[in-house]
């Protein structure tokens, strides 16, 4: 009889071969030295390829679960990027969360990637950077908010399809066709204070008023919760 650790073994085994079929091709900021940054967050089974591959186990994982905020940080037993809400998820293409500064920043590079910086974040979520962006974009331009003139269809705590956090690609596309640069999971940043870390965007647990450009948190390295996730960049290939 399987025990469940080998179901979720079995299980981080479907989500791999779900991410390797689903992962949509970083998005190309013509106008940012050729950046290419994550179209969406970091998923669930993005994330499971990685634990598979490197042996992988999180701080919240080996520390008992990540935080959640209630009056207060309180630990939530069996939270962790698997399991977001401590239940199994509908789907695995909810954002990776529960995780530190140096777990996203260690994804990354074995992506191929980094942790963008707060400039390069902020720019790529309200300047519109592709050479030939769809209308209604317009490349140059840089919008109030990153879903553009409005924050409608973002995932934040205002009324909205979503409770928690929403899957990837189910909210409104925004500048350079990017999903969530606000609401929805905070992202992890490679600015450094001290100890603590940038993150960037605010979550679904704030109104829209977080979705801002000049809004952010600094939060310690090595912290994890149920609203901070991250996504990746891509540093152009050098020509010899």
């Amino acid at each position: 009889m399987p025990t469940p650790r080998h179901a979720a073994i079995a299980t981080l085994a479907i989500w791999s071969l779900a991410a390797s079929a689903q992962t949509p091709a970083p998005v190309v900021l013509d106008d940012l030295r050729g950046l290419r940054i994550d179209k969406t967050e970091v998923t669930i089974a993005q994330f499971a390829r990685y634990a598979r591959a490197t042996g992988t186990a999180t701080r919240a994982e080996r520390e008992g679960g990540g935080f959640e905020y209630m009056g207060g940080w309180q630990r939530r037993a069996g939270w962790t990027w698997q399991r977001p809400d401590g239940s199994p998820p509908d789907t695995d293409q909810l954002p990776a969360v529960h995780l530190t500064h140096a777990e996203a920043q260690a994804y990354c590079q074995w992506a191929g990637g980094r942790l963008p910086t707060a400039d390069e974040w902020r720019t790529a979520g309200f300047t519109e950077l592709r050479s030939q962006p769809p209308a209604p974009w317009a490349r140059g331009t840089t919008y109030p908010w990153t879903t553009g003139q409005s924050p409608q269809g973002a995932n934040t705590s205002d009324p909205d399809h979503w409770a928690r956090a929403a899957p990837v690609n189910a909210t409104a596309a925004g500048v350079n066709g990017l999903h969530d640069m606000g609401a929805n999971v905070w992202e992890w940043a490679a600015d450094a204070r001290g100890e603590e870390r940038r993150t960037m965007g605010g979550s679904w647990w704030y109104p829209a008023s977080q979705m801002h450009a000049d809004v952010e948190a600094w939060k310690p390295a090595d912290f994890y919760a149920v609203y901070i996730g991250f996504r990746c960049v891509y540093d152009p290939v050098k020509q010899r």
